[in-house]
């Protein structure tokens, strides 16, 4: 896998599991934080209102690095850890995954609640639809006229999108690519003298 590519989900999906008389509705959700994470956890909530759990785990961040889970209320590590287990073995981020049971009377133990959980999760992300996410990078080129075309060509020959451009006094362009390629152009451009080339992200490292 590309070191700037990661996956999370196009739109909310829902998945059924039945396991002793009780029922598990799984859903996975797109979040891009945690504060949108919470605030699935309070709508399902409030959707299922009379369940006895509301079970959840997210990751967040392009490589999953920010996670949370709960089991609220179900045996520890039963409910929450399987759940997670599902989004990191299918690769997945930016993503929260909640599953609500409704008890059926017979209690499952331990290993029969890890196993409902991980499938009810399985359940619905296999009728999600995986999106690949690009990370990019972004940078800006200050330069004379006379450079024009040189900076133009290794622009265009690099794939960069152009976010802003200012011919007036001189030449300045904002540019953003894939974070794979962009410290290639950023060296090549940074190669033209005369050519200012600055990162304009927070990640000041090539």
């Amino acid at each position: 896998m590309s070191q700037d590519t990661y996956y999370t989900i196009e739109a909310e999906a829902e998945g059924l599991y039945s396991q002793m008389r009780s029922k598990f509705i799984a859903y996975v959700i797109p979040i891009e934080s945690e504060e949108e994470a919470l605030a699935e956890v309070a709508r399902v909530r409030a959707k299922y209102y009379d369940a006895r759990h509301v079970c959840w785990a997210y990751r967040l961040g392009p490589d999953g690095a920010r996670y949370r889970s709960n089991d609220d209320g179900e045996p520890s590590g039963t409910a929450g850890k399987p759940i997670l287990g599902q989004l990191i073995s299918a690769d997945l981020t930016n993503i929260i995954a909640l599953v609500v049971r409704y008890f059926g009377g017979i209690k499952l133990g331990t290993s029969g609640l890890i196993e409902a959980y991980r499938e009810a999760t399985v359940a619905a992300l296999a009728e999600a639809t995986r999106r690949t996410c690009i990370i990019e990078r972004s940078l800006s080129a200050s330069f004379g006229y006379d450079l024009m075309g040189e900076v133009m060509r290794a622009v265009k020959e690099s794939g960069a999108k152009v976010l802003l451009q200012d011919f007036r006094e001189s030449c300045r362009l904002e540019l953003s690519l894939r974070a794979d390629d962009a410290p290639a152009l950023f060296d090549r451009l940074g190669r033209l003298y005369g050519v200012q080339v600055q990162w304009l992200d927070q990640d000041d490292t090539a």
